[in-house]
């Protein structure tokens, strides 16, 4: 085996190997911006499997990368944790017209006006073609050259720190893509013929010579935590992450974060389509010690909500106010009881977990783009609907996750793109209609023209977010700001510890939420009506009842004028609770000047 400084004039030095099979060679002549390859067999030549940037795509030349260059200036950031979080997942590419870390770097001041306190970065590491969503990647360690240089991504992640944000890593342990994956021409080992997943061979993390595989990605998850300061990483469909041994591959990568990350605390995110709550339990328990799990359910039970539509994978949700409740006091829906739709029972128990070990959102990347035409939530339903599901979203208990765009109800779709070469393209376009093609209405063949293609670049360039709808929508930014706000400045919505919050169903339509604080005047109530105009007589329900000598007075309203709303009179009257329809309001508590009580403590 031999390294290859390549260029006009090739420079060839020899490999050698040690006992534990791992190849070497120490290249005087090689410096930052060198570019090389490997030559194995004395003919075929493959760019370095750990390489850290690859300029020209995963087919191209290696480049030497000397990470230690770069001028950091977050001497003084600690990392986060997820209690008081607020997550904003996003699309280098499709972020800005540009599709750059620099320009996206000039949007992190609005994301900090916004109340976001988490970007949660959808994959970089190199992938081939010109745009794609990052999840066919092949390689680990180099950040995809279509946005910019490493550097530049430091850059990034180095002004998000300045304003108060972290940043996380959407990482793929579960396979890797059908072009540019050198992996097996260095050793067979790297993938398990055991497993397979949805997207292609699984990687082999138990099996037969598997240690040097266990290294290879343990070592890459703690390389981005080090070399480009990151706060974390959310690992992607983690049930297809298979590991048999007393040591999970989770919990190693888990540990190597935390080992990397020193003096900053570092957060772990999973998103396990079963919901295994094992993935966020400690390892003393018998879990993988991450810190936090994505909460499909709620999206389910809140998309159902917003559109009127439960098939395919939403069949087993309606979208009723006691889901919402259950969702507010246990996070996930399903613990362990039979799911229809794949028959077979969902979930493990989570009623001991803390509400920060679910991540709830109403969009994320797959969601979005599993709509026929990448459609986005707001343009799925009805203006009040929209604004009383983005309430519950940003105030109910767990941790709130926004798509791009979602903050100021961005016109562009977000569908799935790809670019691939013509026989994998092929497959990709035929694999996209049949996944599709579980939703009853979107199997009909009069539907397929509204299919875009994944694999044009027209796709991809649909996709790409207008940030001057920041301003020709601003009441929308508003209401996200200000419901941020509320959540950040009101004690009674940072409490995340289990009992803080309760629940009850109104109507078919409707519930409160009552969110206790540790005095009568911090507690808040959340009352969400999906229907009609709702007149409550009686209402036998004492989370209704204002603290003692209180009465509730309108804090936040989805229906101010301000966020496009008709106005919000108050809903406890003497013809008793007027709630109104397709809308979210919060109310607190305010000192009664009189009351018809003989004897009533003060509220204090």
């Amino acid at each position: 085996m031999e390294v290859v400084l390549t260029g006009e004039k090739p420079f060839f030095q020899s490999m050698a190997v040690d006992e534990s099979g791992y190849w070497s060679a120490h290249v005087a002549q090689a410096k930052a911006g060198t570019r090389y390859k490997y030559r194995l067999n004395g003919t075929d030549w493959f760019p370095d499997p750990a390489s850290r940037y690859q300029p020209e795509g995963p087919h191209g030349d290696s480049q030497v990368i000397d990470s230690a260059s770069f001028q950091w200036t977050d001497s003084h950031w600690r990392g986060i944790t997820l209690a008081k979080s607020v997550i904003y997942e996003l699309h280098i590419g499709t972020f800005t017209k540009e599709g750059t870390w620099s320009a996206a770097r000039e949007q992190l001041p609005q994301l900090a006006e916004l109340g976001i306190t988490v970007l949660e970065v959808m994959p970089v590491n190199g992938f081939s073609g010109k745009f794609g969503w990052g999840y066919d990647g092949v390689n680990q360690y180099a950040p995809v050259a279509l946005y910019g240089e490493p550097d530049d991504f430091r850059g990034f992640v180095d002004r998000a720190h300045e304003l108060g944000m972290a940043t996380i890593l959407d990482v793929v342990y579960n396979h890797l893509g059908p072009d540019g994956n050198y992996l097996p021409s260095f050793s067979r080992h790297y993938f398990a013929a055991e497993h397979e997943t949805d997207w292609g061979e699984a990687i082999n993390f138990y099996a037969e010579h598997s240690g040097p595989v266990r290294e290879y990605f343990i070592a890459n998850a703690g390389y981005w935590i080090e070399e480009f300061h990151l706060d974390g990483l959310r690992l992607d469909a983690t049930q297809n992450i298979y590991d048999k041994s007393k040591d999970h591959i989770l919990s190693a990568i888990a540990r190597e974060v935390r080992l990397r990350a020193g003096k900053r605390s570092a957060i772990l995110i999973g998103e396990n389509e079963p919901q295994d709550t094992k993935l966020v339990r400690k390892e003393a328990e018998g879990g993988y010690d991450l810190d936090g799990l994505w909460n499909d359910d709620f999206h389910h039970s809140a998309m159902v909500r917003l559109t009127g539509h439960n098939e395919a994978y939403y069949t087993d949700y309606r979208g009723s106010p006691q889901e919402f409740v259950s969702a507010a006091k246990y996070g996930y829906l399903y613990q362990g009881q039979w799911y229809a739709w794949q028959k077979l029972r969902r979930g493990t128990p989570a009623l001991d977990l803390p509400h920060t070990c679910f991540v709830n959102f109403i969009q994320n990347h797959d969601q979005v783009a599993n709509s026929a035409r990448g459609q986005r939530a707001h343009q799925l339903t009805s203006a009040g609907l929209n604004r009383a599901v983005t309430a519950l979203t940003l105030l109910m208990p767990g941790v709130p996750m926004l798509f791009m765009g979602q903050e100021f109800g961005a016109s562009s779709p977000f569908l799935y793109f790809a670019d691939q070469k013509e026989d994998i393209a092929v497959l990709v376009r035929e694999g996209r209609r049949k996944f599709l093609a579980q939703f009853r209405s979107l199997a009909l063949p009069e539907m397929w023209s509204a299919f875009a293609d994944p694999c044009d670049v027209g796709t991809f360039e649909r996709c790409k977010l207008d940030h001057g709808e920041r301003d020709t929508n601003r009441h929308i930014f508003d209401m996200h700001k200000d419901l941020l706000r509320l959540r950040r400045e009101h004690a009674a919505f940072q409490r995340q510890e289990q009992g803080f919050v309760d629940g009850a169903v109104l109507s078919s339509d409707s519930f409160v939420l009552r969110f206790f604080g540790r005095e009568a005047l911090d507690e808040r109530l959340l009352i969400v009506n999906f229907g009609l105009d709702l007149l409550l007589t009686p209402a036998p329900e004492p989370l209704l009842a204002p603290p003692e000598a209180c009465e509730w007075n309108v804090l936040w309203s989805s229906e101010a004028p301000a966020y496009g709303g008709c106005g919000t009179p108050q809903l406890d009257t003497v013809e008793n609770w007027k709630v109104p329809g397709q809308a979210a309001v919060v109310l607190h508590p305010a000192k009664r000047e009189r009351t018809n009580f003989s004897s009533l403590g003060e509220c204090e």
